[in-house]
């Protein structure tokens, strides 16, 4: 006769489904959306350091167009890598839908938050008398409230109506006129990004009149527009696999 022990372990470990020889774990979720969710979230981390940089092309010239500053073109260090958000944005929009790419958002607005913790307790955190680097370390990865808010409201606006634009659109075309739901949603997200961080940012960027704002606005709207239309083809590849190698799309 099998001990009264024995014979609990035996009947927990078949009525939970795990051998009884075995330790229990949970299963992984199967597909593709978790490594991109990471790639979203890494995305806008990596921006929120990098625009601390502010960066200047053509600075010799100087072309303008009524109230818009053509030339020079200024942004910051992350104007590479906002564009790359939202496609990845629409990537998840277009193969899982709004609430899988909310559900990123909020995975993406949560990391920020604790990013920007995790920054402000590392630069009051005493230095060491050998650690030369605080000021530059404090003007590197330190940001204004103001920033932070901008950022994070832009960010999570923009990018819910970037979701919601293109699933809207998706719910009438279903699966023609890719290009119409990418544009469409980029136009009505980047521009919801823009103008809502150059708002609460203005002042914290140097920004004091009107002709600026609107150029900061429109500039900006329209360099993230033009990247999302010159990387179309290599969207529509990644959309094309997801929804080819995804065993649940459809």
């Amino acid at each position: 006769m099998r001990p009264v022990s024995d014979s609990i372990k035996t009947e927990e470990h078949e009525g939970s489904g795990h051998p009884a020889d075995h330790a229990a774990f949970a299963q992984v979720a199967r597909g593709y959306y978790t490594p991109i969710v990471v790639l979203f979230t890494a995305t806008l981390i990596i921006s929120n350091i990098c625009a601390t940089k502010g960066v200047e092309f053509l600075g010799d010239k100087s072309v303008s167009l009524g109230p818009l500053q053509i030339l020079p073109i200024a942004t910051d260090g992350a104007f590479f890598l906002f564009p790359l958000a939202y496609i990845l944005g629409d990537v998840l929009s277009e193969v899982y839908g709004f609430r899988a790419t909310r559900r990123a958002v909020y995975y993406g607005f949560a990391a920020l938050l604790l990013t920007v913790a995790c920054f402000a307790i590392a630069i009051r955190l005493p230095a060491a008398g050998f650690y030369e680097n605080q000021e530059a370390f404090r003007t590197v990865i330190g940001t204004t409230p103001r920033l932070v808010v901008a950022g994070l409201a832009g960010y999570f606006v923009g990018q819910l109506l970037n979701s919601a634009t293109l699933v809207l659109i998706k719910e009438r075309t279903k699966e023609k006129y890719l290009w119409a739901r990418l544009i469409g949603s980029t136009v009505i997200g980047e521009f919801a990004d823009t103008l809502i961080f150059c708002s609460i940012a203005a002042a914290a960027i140097g920004i004091d009149t009107w002709e600026q704002f609107v150029n900061y606005v429109i500039i900006g709207f329209l360099w993230k527009t033009l990247c999302e239309i010159i990387v179309m083809p290599i969207t529509y590849r990644v959309i094309a696999l997801l929804k080819k190698h995804e065993p649940s799309y459809g």
